[in-house]
């Protein structure tokens, strides 16, 4: 028998704000663009910090999260801080400081480097996601709570396990054990 409470196979909607450190509003399901979180509980889809603080509540209860950077959006790392020759960019390209590119990484999947600084023959990115290192504080309220259909579940798994393999193949390149591009390339 399915219990009402959110966990493992649970098909989740939840209402939300997200506020930095400052209270200022990043994101909200309330904002004309926004709309409730939908997912699949247990496969990954959330940050951790917000899948675990979720675990157990119920349809119409509501909660206020502080996740730390670790189980956010990871720790700000300086080294996806880099230069790119200007040349690597497309020739029709005009960009400037505050700019998002989206790159081909070097398992294939895009990735997003915001621009940073612009020099005479380079243009320096960052390829950190845009809250990594920043505490998240949300207000979540759970909408409603249900077992998942088996093709949310499977839907939800593949998408889990696909996650899983490009972590792996990331840590086999960071271990040596796969050659590594030295940069992106750009699409």
């Amino acid at each position: 028998m399915f219990d009402s409470l959110v966990q493992a196979n649970s098909y989740v909607q939840v209402e939300y704000a997200l506020r930095d450190e400052e209270g200022d509003l990043i994101d909200s399901s309330s904002l004309p663009e926004g709309e409730p979180i939908r997912y699949v509980h247990g496969y990954e889809m959330l940050v951790p910090g917000l899948e675990k603080a979720l675990v157990g509540m119920r349809a119409g209860e509501e909660k206020e999260i502080v996740i730390a950077p670790e189980e956010g959006y990871g720790v700000y790392d300086d080294d996806l801080i880099f230069a790119l020759d200007r040349d690597e960019l497309p020739a029709d390209t005009d960009v400037e400081v505050g700019d998002e590119l989206i790159a081909q990484g070097q398992d294939g999947d895009e990735v997003e480097l915001r621009v940073l600084e612009l020099r005479e023959d380079e243009v320096v990115v960052d390829g950190n996601h845009p809250l990594a290192g920043k505490t998240l504080w949300y207000a979540v309220k759970v909408l409603s709570v249900r077992p998942a259909t088996e093709a949310e579940i499977e839907e939800a798994a593949r998408a889990y396990d696909e996650s899983r393999a490009e972590d792996a193949a990331e840590e086999a390149r960071e271990a040596g054990l796969v050659p590594a591009r030295k940069e992106p390339i750009l699409n």
